[in-house]
């Protein structure tokens, strides 16, 4: 990249690759929190060169409306929301979206959505005739064939998104793991074993906020996903859980949940990461990335470190 904002010594401490693609910085914008990318780089002051790839928003085969209202609340450290996947369907992003993005800035991955295997390879399938970069597949959507259990909470149901999506693309797959299962690395080791090439760790924890005076639920889907500082040490110990069993087969991880500092930034990469993805943070601060990199820089700096990529895993366990 190229930006006087930084140094040339500061983009090569930067600059990393994920999945054979070549990242700015090891920042990433996550699914849900930028649009579908031009309402959030839209921002002043906000320049593609502080991220290494922005995650677009949740994408499925049709058109959808989305939950009713309320669907975003404020909780102590963190946010509730239940979006419900609103979104103009893959069509629409594929033939009207994508042409307007700059892919020579950064890289773009789509987010798939579905409520069967047939939905998830269709849009799978529609995404790598287009100019996308990577496919994000979200198996924490409910599977309506099997009563509403989320792909993502069953081993078995979660290999079979991940290999019926690479069965029809040779492009980069990042399976979104949620944290809501009872076993998160043997989920890994079968994605893994149908195909994945990445991992994103985690997903929003499920969580609730009650209205005392009418009795009732805050969010108008009653339950929404739980993000912000509030998740981070969770999703730290499964960023580490994964870690253990993608590290033998060399399948990177973005890390993510509850991200605001450099230091957030240094832990996940530390436990495992190899980039980090920023969410509810851009809500408070959009230009937060460009302070989370300075950090890193220093960090770098006076660790003697020549790269980012040198913090992945290097965490070292008490005895």
């Amino acid at each position: 990249m190229s930006d006087a904002r930084y140094s040339p010594d500061e983009l090569d401490l930067l600059a990393t690759e994920f999945c054979g693609m070549p990242f700015n910085t090891p920042l990433v914008l996550l699914s849900g929190c930028v649009g579908f990318g031009e309402e959030y780089t839209s921002v002043e002051g906000y320049s593609n060169s502080d991220v290494g790839a922005v995650c677009l928003k949740g994408t499925t085969l049709e058109p959808r409306l989305g939950n009713r209202p309320h669907r975003v609340f404020e909780t102590p450290m963190g946010m509730l929301n239940a979006i419900g996947l609103q979104n103009p369907g893959t069509q629409v992003v594929v033939n009207e979206i994508l042409p307007d993005l700059d892919f020579s800035e950064t890289r773009y991955i789509a987010n798939l959505s579905g409520s069967t295997i047939e939905e998830y390879r269709e849009v799978a399938r529609l995404f790598d005739d287009s100019p996308i970069d990577a496919m994000e597949i979200n198996i924490s959507c409910p599977n309506v064939k099997e009563g509403g259990v989320a792909f993502g909470n069953d081993p078995d149901m979660s290999a079979q998104v991940v290999a019926a999506c690479r069965e029809v693309t040779d492009k980069p797959l990042i399976t979104k793991m949620s944290p809501n299962q009872t076993d998160i690395a043997e989920n890994a080791r079968r994605c893994i074993e149908a195909g994945t090439d990445a991992f994103a760790v985690i997903n929003t924890l499920m969580g609730m906020a009650i209205d005392i005076e009418d009795r009732t639920p805050i969010i108008g889907n009653n339950q929404g996903g739980l993000s912000g500082p509030a998740i981070k040490p969770i999703a730290l110990l499964k960023v580490h859980q994964v870690y253990q069993v993608a590290r033998e087969h060399d399948i990177p991880i973005i890390g993510q949940g509850g991200i605001t500092t450099a230091e957030d930034a240094l832990e996940f990469l530390i436990a495992g990461a190899s980039a980090v993805g920023i969410g509810t943070a851009l809500f408070y601060d959009p230009l937060i990335c460009r302070k989370i990199n300075q950090g890193i820089i220093g960090y770098l700096n006076r660790h003697e470190l020549a790269n980012v990529a040198q913090l992945t895993g290097s965490l070292v366990l008490n005895d």
